[in-house]
């Protein structure tokens, strides 16, 4: 018997047709995480303007320092909201949790939007951006943890690569909305205006999605309590120690996809402050690579579901390491838009493809009962130490070394250890798992 499984193509497990994952469901999820992450990343596009209403200085080196300090302060709390609000969706559920996080983001950027600069009420203003900041870390550090878990447990078994995909690709989505949005306002504006106002209508229109945002969420139908669908394993006992394995080279793997994801959302201030490039090229580029991005995630999602986790983190990973320097090197040289377009466009597609396969393989990997809280603080710690430093330490880097390849330096790093992490990964995909189980069945 176990010799005809052997020889037998086996069947992907599945859930019931009315558990599996509508597109309804989807888009309720991540639409709800593209309004959290364009708020919370618009602050990064425009951190030049944001420093010079809230913490002039002489130097502009140190206003700008003083902005990307306060766009890291947001990280500080996102360990404090992943350990809350993500053992709580392992209790209440995923849908109160997302909900909750998501009203709490809306209204923080709502106040950092119509804050008054320092020049009107002093020293009161940075202190409550500073606020606004703590309070979004917060929300977002319990956004990513219960959403992954909620697009999984959705998904059908065949469909998680896809499913999860749609979790770093509203992130791409998010950041290619407030590119977007910064080449417009950039075309249509003065760079007076930009600077006095424009900024604050990008918030806005983040601020302006808190209704909308609130009743799709609130329709989502709930995960929580459905059966937990068995994933094949070879022996109970080795799948507990491929769990306890994927939080620490999860950790690892997520500091290097945080490190790359904010070096990269750094390029408009990169091109306008170290490039010396035109406003619309710097938000251009950005707009190029998080367009690309989006295809890239769910390409990802879509390949895992073929050909495993592993496969599609690690070849890509390589390919994405070895294109880093030459990238820069190009873009630094030339400072071209065929150089800011192409070559981060082309980077950013080879370079997304294995952090979607990544996802699906650690939320697969951890228990459903403490899934979305797990998931949340790996997550937030690694957001929070090398996320909320990524864009600070580079403007450092640049500014001691007077080099435009200080950007490339810290992704080749990161990069590195990634890829040395997803060396390590199990194999997650549960029709992959289940031809190890019957490869290994006795004749």
């Amino acid at each position: 018997m176990a010799g005809q499984l052997a020889r037998k193509k086996p069947q992907p497990v599945s859930v019931p047709a009315d558990e599996r994952l509508t597109g309804r469901a989807v888009w309720g999820a991540t639409i709800g995480n593209i309004l959290e992450f364009y708020d919370f990343g618009t602050y990064s596009f425009f951190a030049i303007q944001i420093g010079q209403a809230f913490f002039p200085a002489s130097d502009p080196f140190a206003s700008l320092m003083l902005s990307l300090a306060t766009f890291g302060a947001g990280f500080v709390t996102r360990p404090i909201g992943a350990i809350l609000l993500g053992s709580y969706s392992d209790r209440a559920g995923r849908r109160p949790a997302m909900t909750v996080s998501f009203a709490m983001m809306s209204t923080a950027i709502l106040v950092l939007a119509v804050m008054p600069s320092y020049e009107t009420i002093g020293i009161a203003a940075p202190l409550l951006v500073i606020f606004a900041r703590l309070v979004q870390g917060f929300a977002l550090g319990g956004e990513v943890g219960p959403t992954t878990a909620y697009l999984l447990e959705a998904a059908a078994a065949e469909r998680r690569g896809l499913a999860v995909s749609f979790q770093p690709a509203s992130q791409q989505i998010a950041a290619t909305a407030g590119a977007l949005v910064g080449e417009i306002l950039s075309l249509t504006m003065t760079r007076e205006a930009l600077n006095a106002y424009g900024w604050r209508v990008a918030l806005l229109l983040g601020a302006a999605t808190l209704p909308f945002g609130l009743w799709l969420r609130s329709a989502l139908p709930e995960t929580l309590h459905c059966p937990e669908e068995p994933v094949p394993s070879v022996q109970p006992v080795r799948r507990s120690l491929a769990a306890r394995r994927i939080v620490g080279l999860g950790f690892v793997i997520l500091a290097s996809c945080t490190i790359v994801t904010y070096v990269t959302g750094y390029m408009t201030t990169y091109a306008l402050n170290t490039l010396q490039v035109s406003a619309p090229l710097a938000f251009g580029a950005t707009l190029i690579s998080n367009t690309v991005g989006i295809a890239a995630a769910l390409l990802g999602g879509w390949l895992a579901d073929r050909a495993g986790r592993r496969h599609v983190m690690i070849w890509p990973q390589v390919a994405a390491l070895l294109m880093t320097y030459p990238v820069f090197f190009w873009i630094s040289e030339s400072r071209s838009a065929l150089a800011l377009l192409g070559g981060l466009g082309a980077l950013t597609l080879i370079g997304t493809i294995p952090y979607s396969a990544f996802y699906v393989s650690m939320a697969e990997g951890l228990p459903k009962n403490i899934r979305g809280g797990t998931f949340a603080t790996i997550y937030a710690f690694a957001i929070a130490i090398f996320g909320g430093t990524a864009q600070p330490l580079v403007t450092w880097l640049i500014h001691l070394t007077g080099s435009a390849l200080a950007p490339a330096w810290y992704m080749l790093v990161a990069s590195a250890a990634g890829l040395c992490a997803m060396l390590m990964m199990p194999e997650t995909a549960p029709l992959k798992i289940q031809w190890a189980v019957n490869k290994q069945d006795p004749p």
